[in-house]
């Protein structure tokens, strides 16, 4: 179609940010490192590739994610541990946070809750940047792997996708049957993927994850979480996004508790102070 004389025009608007972030608290980063650096371990956790594992991590605590052996892509869903309707809301932490997330950003729990889950406290791969194809690292773009629109586009049945992995870990550790449990699972944050968008199709892109082995993101709970990680079965995701066909490694989940006064003056985020009227007086 022919674009208009005043097309050069059009475009020419100014970008506005849509929800600037400058008002938003700023989390206490140099309190939590200190926290962390007296902190002991609790428990150790090993996610096999093309598998999931949950685990509980309890507000105030560390837990790190690791590429213990290499190049790994991990889908993680988050829920308040008492209340698996509060989940992490990759939209909403796109829209204050960006597309990738980093250091000082935080994960944000779904309407009406909305309030930081965990904050990103280290990020081993924070050197990375954007690269010249507009990769970044740890994507809350993509929602996860998942046998439907496999089979929508090849015909197959395929029983490893993150989305069917992270189902079958939450139903055996909340002992509900698979239908229930897969209507909890949600959009991941894909820690440790190299995505973007192409520039001429608006296609959304993978690439080879920059990760090497001891490559980690950890975060602090301000909340009480149920956690559900999944091994991608696309690997370092430079192949192929869903087969048993690209090499897969395990990650390792760290959790870590500081001892008691080292958080003083830090208390865990209350849900959203909206009123709920939904209607002017």
């Amino acid at each position: 179609m022919k674009a208009p004389k005043d097309a050069d025009a059009r475009r020419s608007a100014e970008p506005v940010i849509c929800y600037p972030s400058d008002t938003l608290y700023r989390p206490p980063l140099e309190m939590y490192r200190q926290a962390r650096s007296r902190a002991t371990e609790l428990e150790r956790i090993i996610v096999p590739p093309r598998e999931a594992r949950c685990f509980y991590v309890t507000a105030g605590s560390f837990f790190r994610i690791t590429c213990n052996e290499g190049a790994q892509v991990g889908d993680l869903n988050l829920f308040e541990a008492r209340n698996l309707d509060e989940r992490f809301y990759s939209g909403k932490t796109r829209a204050l946070h960006g597309s990738h997330i980093s250091i000082g950003d935080r994960l944000w729990s779904c309407l009406p809750y909305l309030r930081p889950m965990a904050t990103v406290l280290e990020d081993s791969l924070a050197w990375y940047g954007v690269d010249e194809d507009g990769g970044r690292v740890h994507d809350v773009i993509g929602t996860r792997c998942d046998p439907y629109t496999r089979h929508l586009l090849t015909g197959q049945d395929y029983h490893h996708s993150c989305h069917s992995n992270l189902t079958r870990a939450l139903a055996e550790q909340l002992d509900k049957p698979l239908s229930e449990a897969e209507a909890l699972v949600h959009d991941v944050l894909n820690a440790f993927m190299c995505t973007g968008f192409t520039r001429d199709t608006g296609q959304y892109f993978m690439k080879a994850s920059p990760a090497r082995k001891g490559d980690h993101i950890e975060f602090f709970a301000e909340i009480d979480l149920l956690c559900a990680l999944s091994a991608c079965p696309g690997g370092d995701c430079g192949q192929e996004h869903s087969s048993d066909k690209p090499a897969c490694h395990p990650l390792e989940v760290t959790v870590h508790a500081p001892p008691a006064g080292s958080l003083d003056g830090w208390y865990s985020p209350s849900h959203n102070r909206y009123s709920r009227r939904h209607a002017p007086d």
